[in-house]
């Protein structure tokens, strides 16, 4: 079991910037594959960005690739999600998730085996 927790989400202008941060706890970080999705009211969970047990390897979705850049501190056992050039679109509760860092690589939400409570990113003027 691992435990995750998010923060970082806010209310910014289109433009702007916003680092989300995600807290593992319970079993050893380094075990896990890493990544973040979002979600907004009436839609499926949208596949943000993931990272490698080592964090040698990551992989974007289509919307976010080049504004957004994930990484990993195994010293503070989390993960992080750098936003940048933020867009009206980008406003969702984003999710951390993690899964067997063994098995492949894959964006299905449904892989993942474990989930943070959400964090709300607010993009407007």
């Amino acid at each position: 079991q691992v435990q995750l927790v998010e923060s970082g989400g806010g209310l910014v202008q289109p433009g702007g910037s916003l680092r989300l941060s995600c807290v593992a706890s319970g079993r050893t970080f380094s075990r896990y594959r890493m990544a973040w999705f979002r979600q907004t009211p009436g839609k499926e969970r949208e596949f943000v960005a993931t990272i490698s047990r080592s964090g040698d390897s990551t992989y974007y979705g289509d919307s976010v690739k080049g504004r957004f850049t994930i990484s990993r501190d195994s010293d503070k056992n989390t993960v992080y999600l750098r936003m940048n050039t933020l867009i009206i679109e980008d406003t969702a509760v984003y999710y951390c998730a993690a899964r067997d860092g063994f098995l492949s690589i894959t964006t299905r939400a449904r892989d993942y085996d474990y989930w943070g409570q959400g964090t709300q990113v607010t993009v407007s003027s």
